[in-house]
């Protein structure tokens, strides 16, 4: 099953693990703006727990539930429930400060000895079908479903002790001060959801559930707080500005229209109020009033890579890929670095039918790829390309093996991989790598068996 939704460009379903009666899905979205302020916020965290920032994975969980927690290794997860919540971005940089300690005190391999026999596998499972399903196409953000595995694995896996919970926050205080930054927003958002511990637990936020609150872990937040000099420190502007900007943009797409142009009335003149006017106009669909309001945001702030970003998805969902292309090229000239961005581009020109253009998709396409090798949209894109350029490219047969064993399609994978290394020469990077594929598939499909 797919599933198609205009607000995040394209939602797909695939290579999904079989799932029991109880099984339970988590949703995913993949969006450049949002994943690079988490980034932001978090790399200086990282760096503070000994961990190489790059190794670690963001991932977002398409949920209003409130949550936030590390697994699989070094992945990150944060429910965009949890990220409108917070009224600014303290609040955030604290949440993920914690997760962070989590990640430097080894809770992840304390959990996996605890709930080993269920939990370890439902969580893996997960990250299998987010690597299948999460893939950009057209700008903002991509939602994909994974199957998580049964709802009480997960929280089995994710109800850490409370001691260890404390040592998390004891880490993330650490951490902030070392930084020079002010713990107040972490305190704030666990005082917020101090509420939460008088409802009965089907009630309950998860990250409550999973994050078990005492009093005496606020006691300690507060203690910090009376008594570090870095309390009353402040956050840089942009870092607000990014905060609230990301905060529109997700109710903006996740949430009904009407929603948006309640918490972001016309009397808003904000450039996060505009800005998530913009989307809830483009998502009626009512290109009238949402391509003035983004091209006033671009006029006012040019070098945004992902006012242009938007704007060109606009365009392109509304069969206008010509007057989308340019715009998408100025946002990966001002993100560089965005393999989701670049994948946009190469979409939208393997979509113009112009050869010119396709061939500068191929280019863009490739070093997507090369950054997140995980991108199936972004190798099935690129086969596109390929064969548009030369009918019977092995290059083509190549990125679609890539693409369908990102799919969970393990027999396709082994028929495209065979299929282009006989025609790829012999020894080549391309070659070699396509024996190595049919390997990981045969042995990807055995393991599927064994799991129906």
């Amino acid at each position: 099953m797919t599933k198609r939704i205009s607000l995040l460009s394209l939602a797909v379903l695939l290579g999904l693990l079989p799932l029991n009666a109880q099984a339970q899905q988590m949703s995913f979205i993949r969006d450049a703006e949002i994943e690079n302020t988490i980034r932001i916020y978090a790399t200086p965290l990282f760096q503070q727990a000994g961990v190489d920032p790059m190794a670690v994975t963001i991932h977002l969980v398409n949920s209003r539930e409130i949550n936030a927690f590390v697994a699989g290794g070094l992945n990150l997860f944060l429910n965009t429930g949890l990220i409108v919540r917070t009224k600014n971005a303290g609040e955030l940089i604290g949440v993920i400060a914690h997760e962070t300690g989590h990640i430097a005190g080894g809770h992840l391999l304390r959990g996996y000895d605890a709930y080993e026999n269920a939990s370890y596998e439902a969580i893996a499972a997960a990250l299998i079908g987010m690597a299948a399903g999460v893939a950009a196409r057209n700008g903002g953000a991509a939602e994909a479903i994974a199957g998580a595995g049964q709802d009480i694995a997960m929280r089995n896996y994710l109800s850490f002790s409370r001691s260890i919970e404390g040592s998390a926050d004891t880490a993330a205080l650490r951490f902030l001060d070392n930084l020079h930054e002010s713990s107040r927003g972490f305190l704030d958002f666990m005082q917020t959801l101090m509420n939460e511990e008088a409802l009965l637990t089907v009630n309950q936020d998860p990250y409550v559930r999973t994050h078990p609150l005492t009093q005496d872990r606020i006691d300690e937040i507060q203690h910090h707080v009376d008594t570090s000099p870095w309390t009353n420190a402040t956050w840089p502007p942009q870092y607000e500005d990014m905060h609230r900007l990301i905060v529109a943009k997700l109710w903006a797409f996740l949430y009904p229209p009407s929603e948006a142009f309640r918490r972001y009335p016309e009397s808003d003149k904000s450039v996060a109020g505009r800005y998530a006017r913009a989307i809830a106009y483009y998502r009626i669909p009512d290109l009238d009033h949402a391509i003035p309001l983004i091209d006033g945001l671009i006029a006012e702030r040019p070098n945004d890579p992902y006012f242009h970003e938007l704007k060109a998805q606009m365009l392109y969902e509304n069969a206008r890929v010509k007057e989308a292309i340019p715009e998408y090229q100025l946002a990966v000239k001002l993100q560089p670095f965005s393999a989701l961005i670049r994948t946009e581009l190469g979409t939208a020109e393997v979509a113009s039918d112009d050869d010119a253009a396709i061939k500068d998709a191929v280019e863009h396409l490739k070093l997507a790829t090369h950054q997140e090798p995980d991108n199936a949209e972004a190798w099935l894109q690129l086969s596109s390309a390929y064969s548009h350029l030369s009918e019977n490219d092995p290059k083509a047969e190549a990125a679609l093996a890539e693409y369908s064993l990102l799919a969970g399609k393990y027999a396709e994978a082994i028929f495209h991989a065979d299929r282009a290394a006989k025609a790829l020469p012999r020894g080549s990077p391309v070659e070699l790598r396509m024996e190595d594929l049919k390997a990981q598939a045969e042995q990807e499909r055995e393991r599927a068996k064994k799991n129906q």
